[in-house]
């Protein structure tokens, strides 16, 4: 197998193999045999490793992360800086000090007895449950009678900084964990990999295992030993393995626990109140950086008429400033090509749409070219139709739908925003007023888990917004948040007695 470059899909930059269902089933009995003197280490100990990785992405192997995720994901280089260097590093060093504070987090004690949490991975009891015929079959030892459970991590290509997360945040709470990384991200995602192993996560903590989708997915969810997903991508594939979870619940000997984030149709809305520079400023920026490949990108813009022919000529104007090109070559490029065909053809599809709906107009863009790279232009589209599936469903590309609304009908338009798309993930209110702003914020109280008043939809800072939404976009779990390494852990309370209990007989009884 191999993956290229999106601007230039001759050049090839990584070669890699799949791991066949024999090697991942070997690769879950070398993890749990780690298991458990990784899981006993003080977590101060653990934190460490995640603290020094961090060290190594701020300095030596900065440069390498970077040029890796710029070549093999497409990636400008202030998009490469903010994902690859300093999320990633926001990552590993606020998990680290988040599991240090949630240690100290205990409960009340009341003499003459002492209460504790112990924070330990998540677990399957030892022995029992299913799975030794085919541990037979594939020529694997017994697993020794000890407590086992794996987390099964699945990145996507489009930050390399969410792949460090998926699998470093359970391993960090002493689980061990799979990572089946992105075939597209798959030369930065190796390189963080090393990263993790040169800091000093001992061997097979977390085993990097490119794989065919659906045998990854087959084979960890019919492991007796799953105790979680953690997972970024699309809902087809977090769903199907949700049911495949589902289906196989008898063969588990624990709840595993699944954690997704799924992407999201978001929104800027416009009041007439707003100010018409952060609107076509943030609007340009969500849209289109990384050719709209973002979770959070808007995708879909709600403008009163009374502002639209100064928004519009506005976006227009700017529209003609923004390069798209080869980010490694021309650091003037403010977007790249798309990351595949796959993705390619499917906006296509979306542009073929536009151009054949009576209720939409391209206003500019919808050219693509696919003969040297995966590119595709800025496009915005004019939707007469607030209800067209361009305004409703993920595109995933540097496409932009707009629809114009009558100024007194705000309050209706807002509605129209929560209810138009089946996700929730990100969106922003652009207004002066406040008693809008109050209004818009109640109104879209369930519409998104991250939402931003006078400012983009995108650009989540670990530790000052903690990202995910839920309906169709997610579980929600906040990753960046002091909440998040909770999700990967298994408290046990302690209730310690000094001194004898006494008589059995209650007072009342005598």
């Amino acid at each position: 197998m191999s993956s290229a470059e999106p601007f230039n899909h001759g050049h090839k930059v990584a070669k890699f193999c799949y791991a066949d269902k024999a090697l991942l089933h070997r690769a879950i009995e070398a993890s749990l045999a780690a298991r458990k003197e990784w899981d006993l280490k003080p977590v101060a100990d653990r934190a460490q490793v995640f603290l020094k990785a961090a060290d190594l992405l701020s300095g030596p192997r900065r440069a390498e992360v970077l040029a890796k995720t710029m070549v093999g994901q497409g990636k400008t280089v202030i998009q490469a800086e903010i994902d690859a260097a300093a999320e990633l590093i926001d990552f590993f060093r606020f998990n680290a000090k988040f599991a240090v504070e949630l240690e100290g987090e205990q409960p009340l004690s009341v003499p003459p007895s002492t209460n504790s949490v112990l924070y330990r991975g998540l677990e399957v009891p030892p022995g029992g449950g299913t799975g030794g015929e085919l541990r037979e079959a594939l020529g694997l030892a017994s697993p020794p009678l000890l407590p086992q459970g794996f987390v099964a991590a699945i990145s996507p290509f489009n930050f390399t900084a969410i792949g460090g997360n998926l699998a470093g945040a359970p391993a960090l709470m002493g689980n061990v964990v799979l990572w089946k990384p992105s075939d597209t991200a798959m030369l930065a995602s190796y390189a963080v990999y090393r990263v993790l192993r040169e800091a000093g996560l001992p061997p097979n903590i977390i085993q990097f295992v490119p794989a065919d989708g659906p045998t990854f997915g087959d084979t960890v969810t019919s492991s007796e030993h799953l105790c979680g997903i953690n997972f970024t991508g699309s809902v087809p594939t977090f769903k199907h393995l949700w049911k495949q979870v589902a289906q196989n619940l008898d063969r588990f000997r624990t709840f595993p626990r699944l954690a997704g984030e799924c992407g999201g149709k978001n929104f800027h809305f416009v009041h007439r109140s707003a100010d018409v520079d952060s609107v076509v400023s943030g609007t340009l920026r969500s849209a289109f950086e990384y050719g709209g490949q973002k979770c959070s990108a808007c995708s879909r813009l709600y403008v009163p008429r009374s502002l639209w022919p100064q928004i519009k000529g506005r976006l227009l104007e700017e529209l003609r400033g923004i390069k798209v090109g080869n980010p490694a070559e021309d650091f003037g490029t403010f977007f790249s090509a798309v990351i595949d065909a796959k993705s390619f053809g499917r906006i296509r599809k979306w542009l073929e749409h536009a151009r054949s709906s009576p209720s939409l107009t391209i206003l500019a863009g919808g050219q693509c070219d696919d003969s040297v790279g995966y590119f595709v232009e800025p496009c915005i589209i004019e939707s007469k139709d607030p209800q067209d599936p361009i305004m409703k469903e993920e595109i995933f590309g540097p496409v932009l739908a707009t629809y114009v609304y009558p100024d007194e009908e705000y309050k209706e338009t807002l509605q129209l925003v929560d209810r138009t798309s089946s996700y929730g993930l990100t969106g922003a209110v652009f207004a002066q007023d406040r008693d809008v702003l109050r209004e818009a914020t109640e109104l879209l109280r369930n519409a998104a888990g991250n939402f931003y008043i006078n400012d983009k939809s995108t650009g989540s800072v670990v530790g000052q917004q903690p990202f995910g939404g839920a309906r169709a976009s997610g579980t929600n779990d906040k990753p960046g948040g002091p909440h998040y390494v909770l999700r990967w852990t298994s408290p046990q309370v302690i209730k310690e007695t000094r001194g004898p209990l006494g008589d059995w007989r209650y007072p009342y009884m005598q």
